[in-house]
């Protein structure tokens, strides 16, 4: 549950009090918080933990990294530190399990740059895993779910899939190749398409998760009041995906409560019930989606491709009805 959802559960008698060192908060409905230090520097801070979506302890350990850190990037900034947040069942799992969870974690954040400083445990009948990350962002740099203008071009840097391949797993029908396929998106950092979209001047942004590409194209028209339309053949898919969604049985619960909390917004001029799952499909540590002016758009994206990103152009903000259209 992210900030957005948290104020709707508890009604508006919830709020932080205002303050002037508060440059994103509860309100922005944003994927991370950023507050101004003393120092003047604006800090970055986000929290992520999940129960495993695959069976590989050291892939579960770098995909909960991975995902936790995605938020920060979102927003523009470089993650500094990390403190694990860990629900633990000690008498179920082998310590060398728990161990390659860690050591996966550990790998991803010094990738990241980030310095992982502690963190706190219990025990728990479930494994629940992830991490509070601190970053660092300038003003003149931070994304913002609503700053997106009428005219820019939507571009998505990972294949969407990855709720559909998990629920295959789980079930012990999927291949060894599209669960190889499932661990690299899992375990891939968004952080050099953050650096790219920040040398392009991108200001509008937001990672792909448990919302799912239409929910999250939905916070992006309501943040920045403008309407989307997606291109539903331009959008990337993860191998295996699409075939995998044609069973019902690999779809996760998420997906449908997805659809139904947009249903009211979308206008779908085509059927195809595998690819609009997969539209709703919740994603585990997804893509960037990346609101960018139209006359920087090529060039963003090809040097995304440049840097063995994916990088694909998928819709548009259009006009200033807050709705979705997706059309084929």
């Amino acid at each position: 549950m992210g900030p957005a959802e948290l104020v709707e559960l508890l009604g508006s008698g919830f709020s932080s009090k205002p303050d002037q060192n508060v440059v994103v908060g509860l309100s922005a409905f944003d994927d991370a918080g950023v507050i101004r230090s003393p120092s003047g520097d604006l800090l970055v801070q986000t929290v992520d933990f999940f129960t495993p979506i695959v069976d590989d302890p050291y892939i579960y350990g770098a995909a909960a990294a991975a995902n936790a850190l995605s938020d920060v990037y979102a927003m523009g900034g470089d993650p500094l530190s990390a403190l694990t947040i860990a629900c633990l069942p000690i008498q179920q799992l082998p310590t060398e399990v728990l161990k390659e969870i860690f050591l996966g974690a550990q790998d991803k954040l010094q990738e990241a740059g980030c310095e992982l400083l502690g963190g706190h445990t219990v025990q728990d009948k479930e494994l629940k895993f992830g991490f509070s990350v601190t970053g660092i962002v300038s003003e003149s740099t931070l994304m913002m779910k609503s700053k997106g203008k009428e005219g820019d071009v939507l571009v998505l840097t990972k294949g969407i899939g990855t709720g559909i391949l998990a629920t295959a797993a789980k079930r012990g029908v999927l291949s060894k190749d599209a669960e190889t396929i499932l661990h690299q998106s899992l375990v891939h950092l968004n952080r050099q398409a953050s650096v790219l979209a920040k040398q392009f001047e991108v200001r509008c942004a937001t990672d792909v998760t448990g919302f799912g590409l239409i929910g999250h194209c939905l916070d992006i028209a309501k943040q920045s009041k403008v309407g989307i339309t997606l291109y539903a053949e331009q959008i990337p898919i993860l191998p295996h995906a699409y075939e995998l969604a044609k069973d019902t049985k690999n779809r996760a619960g998420g997906l449908y409560r997805n659809r139904l909390f947009v249903e009211s917004k979308i206008h779908i001029n085509f059927h195809d019930d595998s690819l609009l799952s997969l539209l709703f499909d919740p994603q585990t540590s997804g893509g960037l989606l990346l609101s960018v002016p139209s006359d920087r758009v090529n060039q963003l994206v090809q040097t995304l491709l440049e840097n063995h990103e994916v990088a694909a152009m998928i819709g548009e903000l259009t006009g200033s009805e807050i709705q979705i259209k997706i059309i084929r």
